[in-house]
């Protein structure tokens, strides 16, 4: 693909993959405030890159442009860098943005903007095992520790492709493990990644994988990314491992940590911006697409911690993008 240099107000912009791999993880760690910055640079991805600025992570499929989380760049240049991926993108379908994105694109381009999702945030000064409701989190623990349940923290693999297949069997998408929404086990690229492993007799029987969320170069928060278990451990294993990474991340003075989508998780509000058939879509989806992926285990789980909620959201060009959504749902393997 070849690139396309334009000037902007005298900033010199490449538009397709212009950045070295050691810029870009340096825009990445000055910029990649968001929980799925890090994502950006799994495998199979393109980039829209300003340099000075920063980029725009994307996927495509059947011709369709699909952009992954917000741009990698400072908030205040949002507008300047979407407006120029819109210039060459107008087809572009973007993934799990905040609510900034939305407002730019749907006043400069006239995108719907609805949500998709949520997100949940918890802030570790505060953060405690304390209260009615985290007594699930408690019981979980307590049952680890009668099993004799060891959590470690571990910086090489140890039986992950064994753990991880066996998860995959048991899940409701069997046959490839999910990507984009979700970036995949194996990562090139695993610099400050956390890996939690949990022992029972010695031997691993789930682990989970952090990934860092970055500000002016420090990490002020980590998101679980990658999480499996064993089919015959079935109980607490999940909430084990994020208490105890949790607790090791607030000794360490980290601020926060979050926990990522919880997709179709929706505000029953329909704001003005949102495509209200597509939020009838999803929220049927929701209702019945359950044997798809396990959108309400999911959000069980995660609404355990008691976390900040904030809305994520999708923005797309039709009103009812069924054509774009189902080229998204190959793209990740949910189907």
């Amino acid at each position: 693909m070849s690139n396309q240099t334009l000037i902007l107000d005298g900033v010199h912009l490449t538009g397709t993959n212009s950045f070295t791999f050691s810029e870009r993880v340096e825009y990445l760690k000055k910029f990649g405030a968001h929980s799925q910055s890090f994502s950006t640079l799994q495998p199979g991805m393109e980039y829209f890159d300003m340099p000075g600025v920063g980029y725009v992570g994307y996927m495509k499929k059947w011709g369709q442009t699909y952009v992954l989380s917000n741009p990698v760049a400072d908030e205040t240049n949002f507008e300047l860098i979407l407006t120029e991926f819109h210039k060459k993108h107008s087809n572009a379908v973007y993934m799990q943005v905040t609510k900034k994105v939305v407002d730019i694109l749907h006043r400069k381009f006239g995108l719907f903007g609805t949500q998709f999702g949520s997100e949940s945030r918890i802030d570790l000064s505060t953060w405690s095992l304390t209260g009615k409701k985290k007594q699930i989190l408690r019981t979980a623990i307590n049952q680890s520790e009668k099993a004799g349940i060891v959590v470690k923290e571990r910086y090489s693999d140890d039986h992950t492709k064994e753990i991880s297949e066996a998860w995959i069997r048991t899940r409701k998408c069997k046959s490839n493990e999910i990507r984009f929404l979700i970036r995949p086990m194996q990562m090139n690229y695993k610099e400050n990644e956390r890996h939690f492993y949990a022992y029972e007799d010695g031997k691993a029987v789930g682990f989970i994988y952090f990934d860092p969320i970055y500000k002016n170069n420090e990490i002020v928060s980590y998101v679980p990314n990658i999480s499996r278990a064993c089919a015959e451990f079935k109980q607490g294993i999940f909430y084990t491992l994020m208490c105890h990474a949790m607790e090791v991340f607030k000794s360490e003075g980290v601020p926060f940590v979050d926990l990522g989508l919880i997709p179709l998780m929706l505000a029953d509000k329909i704001e003005s911006q949102e495509a209200k058939g597509l939020k009838k879509m999803f929220r049927l989806v929701w209702e019945k697409g359950n044997f798809l992926y396990n959108f309400k285990g999911l959000e069980f789980t995660k609404s355990r911690f008691r976390g900040e909620i904030e809305k994520t959201y999708c923005c797309h060009k039709s009103s009812v993008p069924i054509i774009e959504f189902i080229g998204m749902f190959k793209l990740t393997r949910v189907i």
